[in-house]
């Protein structure tokens, strides 16, 4: 029998965990009952510090991985077609999966595509998508599927049988500062995706001031364990470093972020989206190159932005809404439904260029107007977040707005203000703005 104070013990002293021990935790995590409880929430908030103090061998990593894709039910296949998906490590602004699902459903492939709430300082496409009247994010497996088969993609969250280990632990280490460990991001992240039975999976591993990471080599060590973990498995996998030194695109929140990528689909790109578009199209067509829909990474590129541009994307999208409840009468006009009862705008103190923000602090702003949780399972304000009116590099008078920050509460605007102005950089010289995709990892 395995006792979880002993694989916690063992961990925390730096030994290797057996498989039997690392299977036996997830099992006793996920076998539970409030009548037996095999570990507690203080039990498993250990194991998460003591992976993070000290880490996971590859075998370690493969076995928790596994343990935790078959904690619950797996994805059936549905159809014939390339079943393809992406996933982000998290950003402030960072809502491509809105416009790259659509989009890679238009070009023939299928896109399970299992979802997360905000964590930490970076938003959830949950609460995006749920800030649509009537759309639902929590289906069967049986109902997940059937919406994949009439759609091409469906955007959902776990279910409490598909991967219920991760979602017990995705719960907790938002909480207990273990969000940043590799280990338990690869863990969390490749359990669920490798749970859809994917053929190719596309990876968006942030870098800069507002990814989990603390350097670019961690950034880079993070996308190399969840390469080798996916190619291992037998699903084709990239990972694209990318930066995240500002917020992406024009918004950063939830129904304005959702606002952002209809207006995209329905053919008007913003000055302020355009790098939020670009990445969107670079990740597209990797997934559409990796599933034989182009020749090159490139000309996946060209395929994406050309079915953004027809309506095709679109399309897709309203049919997906349509299928998991939602309210698509909102996207006439998705500005009017932006109802926050209180704002407040930064400006600039000087005159000069735009040359930095903390992305990592400007999310926490977001989190604390409202946009984010507190604690699990708490409420997030749909209509709270920012807008961005610069991006880096840009010139700038003094006086002119750089930030507007949303809320449904007055009271919540004073501390992101002041979070914000004490992270803006203005400088007389111009800076050098590093480019937008940094590096490309395959095995």
């Amino acid at each position: 029998m395995i006792h979880p104070i002993n694989v916690i013990l063992h961990k925390r002293d730096g030994l290797e965990l057996s498989d039997a021990e690392i299977q036996g935790f997830v099992d006793a995590i996920v076998q539970r009952t409030p009548e037996k409880m095999l570990v507690t929430d203080a039990q498993i908030a250990s194991f998460l510090m003591a992976v993070f103090q000290r880490g996971l061998n590859a075998r370690e990593l493969a076995t928790l991985t596994r343990a935790m894709r078959y904690s619950g039910e797996v994805f059936s296949r549905v159809g014939e077609g390339f079943r393809v998906d992406k996933h982000s490590t998290g950003g402030v602004g960072d809502k491509t999966s809105l416009l790259i699902a659509p989009i890679v459903a238009a070009a023939g492939l299928i896109d399970p595509m299992i979802s997360g709430r905000s964590l930490g300082h970076t938003g959830g496409t949950l609460d995006k998508l749920e800030t649509i009247p009537g759309f639902s994010t929590q289906f069967s497996v049986a109902e997940f599927s059937r919406i994949l088969g009439e759609c091409g993609f469906a955007m959902a969250g776990q279910t409490p049988t598909l991967v219920p280990a991760d979602r017990i632990l995705y719960g907790l280490r938002d909480h207990t500062g273990t969000v940043e460990s590799p280990f338990l991001i690869t863990a969390s992240i490749m359990s669920k995706k490798l749970a859809e039975d994917l053929d190719g999976l596309v990876l968006d591993v942030k870098v800069g001031s507002g990814a989990f990471m603390p350097s670019y080599e961690a950034s880079q060590y993070l996308a190399k364990l969840m390469v080798e973990t996916g190619e291992a498995s037998g699903t084709k996998t990239v990972a694209v470093l990318t930066s995240m030194d500002e917020p992406l695109g024009r918004f950063a929140g939830n129904w304005v972020e959702v606002w952002e990528c209809i207006d995209v689909m329905q053919g008007r790109r913003h000055p302020m989206s355009r790098d939020m578009i670009e990445l969107s199209l670079v990740l597209s067509g990797w997934m559409i190159y990796l599933g034989g829909k182009a020749g090159s990474p490139e000309e996946g590129f060209a395929v994406a932005d050309s079915l953004l541009a027809s309506g095709a994307a679109y399309a897709a999208w309203l049919k997906m809404v349509t299928a998991q409840g939602g309210d698509v009468s909102v996207f006439e006009d998705p500005a009017a439904f932006h109802k926050p009862t209180a704002s407040r705008v930064l400006r600039a103190a000087a005159d000069g260029y735009f040359v930095g923000i903390d992305c990592r602090e400007a999310g926490w702003a977001v989190q604390r107007l409202g946009a984010g949780r507190v604690v699990p399972g708490g409420p997030v304000s749909a209509h709270a977040g920012i807008e961005m009116h610069v991006k880096l590099g840009d010139a700038l008078v003094a006086g002119q707005e750089l930030i507007t920050l949303f809320a449904e509460d007055e009271g919540l605007l004073e501390e992101p203000f002041g979070m914000l102005a004490g992270v803006v950089r203005i400088s007389p010289e111009r800076p050098l703005v590093g480019a937008l995709v940094r590096e490309v990892v395959r095995v």
